[in-house]
């Protein structure tokens, strides 16, 4: 899955035309903002890979096709309901929390029983899924605890999807079972830098 956080909707556009057809993206306003630029791209299916606010919900399911970054209950049926007024059906992963840093958002392991069990009773989402994202390091082999971890949990409970893997360490996340990677820097170079105030 090519990442296109901070991209432009031209890089969208060739990245589809290359051959790219899974786009992810970490924030619902800057996507809501570039999406009009980007014209329909037929078979282009695009992720939050980003921590949703529930009070973002309803623009979020109207832009995107698949949510990985579920991490409640609560969150969960907030986009069930806006889906079902949409008239679509969303597919949803669980973010899974398995570090101890402050910064990193997600379920912790013991909560998706109960995510999934308000997912059973819903009609317009299907968790087909987990997602994590480790420690940040340039060692790939300090994330694959966390990877073989998180498979482990997928395995448990019938999840066929893995998102985990970024541009440092995708080789060791695929070796670990990942389903999709998520990668930008490796696909695009380096994000722009925003413009210095008043340009």
């Amino acid at each position: 899955m090519a990442v296109t956080k901070k991209f432009s909707s031209t890089v969208i556009q060739e990245a589809y035309q290359a051959g790219l057809r899974e786009f992810g993206e970490n924030y619902v306003q800057e996507f809501a903002a570039k999406r009009p630029a980007i014209g329909d791209l037929p078979a282009a299916r695009y992720h939050l890979i980003g921590h949703l606010q529930s009070n973002k919900a309803r623009i979020a399911v109207a832009l995107f096709d698949v949510i990985q970054t579920v991490d409640s209950p609560k969150l969960l049926e907030r986009l069930n309901d806006v889906a079902g007024e949409q008239g679509k059906e969303l597919e949803l992963l669980l973010e899974i929390k398995l570090s101890d840093e402050a910064s990193k958002t997600g379920a912790r392991p013991e909560d998706i029983p109960a995510v999934l069990e308000s997912a059973a009773n819903r009609r317009n989402v299907r968790v087909s899924g987990l997602m994590t994202m480790p420690p940040w390091s340039e060692n790939a082999e300090l994330s694959r605890p966390y990877f073989h971890q998180l498979a482990s949990l997928a395995h448990r409970y019938s999840l066929p999807e893995l998102s985990m893997g970024m541009s440092n360490d995708f080789e060791v996340a695929i070796e670990e079972g990942a389903t999709i990677v998520r990668v930008g820097t490796a696909l695009f170079g380096a994000r722009p830098k925003p413009a210095p105030a008043g340009q």
